[in-house]
């Protein structure tokens, strides 16, 4: 039983050592989040189904609302290419280090991995306070890494507050 685990481990670390160095790191975020959004999905499924409540229509828009997430990705792997590109070769006096991305990506696993305990919790289990809590702690800090990377690009503090 020992040694399956450990073969288990190394064929894992094997795998994300590969998507790493063919990916790179945001490459390895891509897929963590794609696990997530799995995981969200079927345990959302499976606390519907065990609530009596699953219905094709609900599991559909689910769907819906994972492919706007992939749009939201490729706008924000769009944009840091395009921001890098504009950045390097016109005088616009930015240095551009890819953060659109890997900050869009966090938001949403953070996100997801919220949403799974949230299923967890529709099918029985129980799940620590404090699991909740980090989460919300991880999500705040990576909305607080993009509104302080807006003010320093623009060079000036964004007024408008977003009621969550």
């Amino acid at each position: 039983m020992e040694k399956g685990m450990i073969e288990m481990k190394l064929a894992i670390t094997a795998f994300f050592t590969a998507v790493s160095a063919f990916l790179g790191w945001q490459g390895v975020m891509a897929l963590v989040w794609v696990i997530t959004m799995a995981i969200d999905y079927i345990t959302g499924t499976a606390a519907a189904m065990k609530n009596g409540e699953w219905c094709s229509a609900t599991a559909r828009q689910g769907l819906w609302h994972k492919g706007g997430m992939l749009v939201v990705v490729i706008v924000a792997f769009i944009a840091d290419c395009a921001l890098s590109v504009i950045c390097e070769h016109l005088p616009v006096n930015i240095t551009w280090t890819s953060i659109v991305l890997p900050l869009v990506l966090a938001w949403y696993i953070v996100t997801e991995l919220g949403s799974i305990l949230e299923n967890a919790v529709k099918m029985g289990a129980a799940v620590p306070g404090w699991m909740v809590k980090l989460l919300k702690i991880g999500l705040k800090a990576i909305d607080e890494v993009g509104e302080r990377m807006e003010t320093d690009v623009a060079g000036e503090t964004n007024e408008t507050e977003v009621e969550e």
